[in-house]
């Protein structure tokens, strides 16, 4: 028979680093119904935080991608409005350029026209004077101014006045010295002498139609009063 050693209890062995609790679970427990509900749900929570952040991306590269369209669209409409004023700027320069020679050479070819008209165009100074007027023609410079035709103020400067009886409007009857333009721009008026209608005189169809008006007043009168009288 042994001897049994009072106050002394014997105790299941404990590993090394366990705490009491765990010493007291049963060996072979199956883990509780919350542990084994967690371990599932942290792989669905980073899928989806993982959507969110490539939707995330991809919004901020559409973003991108539309503003930097939109620069593109501005920089080409901006480009095009530069080469339109470029080419405008150039024709506008040219046709000045233009302008201030054939201005220079007006005088020259007044001289030309008197020459001509007085019949000292001859000879090789012919020769030339034709060739500077076909140059200048073909640089777009135009004469005008006609006898006859309407005063026109803005591209008519008058310098002699009169009066005629055979117009009925303000008309260029004598063309002192020629204008020129350059398309539709004039660099020069045609300097005329202009003839207005007699003051006070009727149009020429009025003063025409005065007997006949005169005669058929003269009608009327004599049939209302029965006939012309009987000498």
């Amino acid at each position: 028979m042994t001897e049994e050693t009072p106050g002394f209890e014997e105790k299941p062995d404990v590993p090394s680093g366990a705490t009491p609790d765990d010493a007291a679970e049963p060996a072979g427990a199956t883990p509780s119904a919350n542990t084994a509900e967690e371990g599932p749900a942290a792989p669905a929570g980073d899928a989806t935080a993982q959507t969110a952040g490539l939707t995330a991306q991809l919004d901020q590269t559409r973003t991108a991608l539309g503003e930097r369209t939109a620069d593109l669209q501005r920089l080409q409409a901006e480009y095009q409005n530069y080469r339109r004023r470029v080419e405008r700027d150039r024709v506008t320069v040219k046709e000045i350029a233009v302008a201030n020679l054939l201005t220079e050479l007006l005088p020259v070819l007044d001289d030309i026209g008197r020459a001509r008209e007085h019949g000292e165009l001859v000879g090789g100074f012919k020769s030339v004077a034709e060739s500077l007027e076909t140059v200048a023609a073909k640089m777009g410079l135009q004469q005008f101014g006609k006898e006859g035709e309407p005063f026109d103020p803005t591209i008519h400067e008058a310098l002699m006045h009169s009066y005629a009886p055979d117009v009925t409007e303000t008309t260029c009857v004598a063309i002192l010295q020629p204008g020129y333009r350059i398309g539709e721009r004039t660099i020069r008026p045609a300097r005329v002498a202009v003839a207005e209608p007699q003051p006070g005189a009727a149009p020429a169809a009025q003063a025409g139609g005065a007997p006949q008006d005169q005669e058929e007043q003269q009608k009327a009168a004599d049939e209302e009063s029965g006939g012309p009288e009987e000498g």
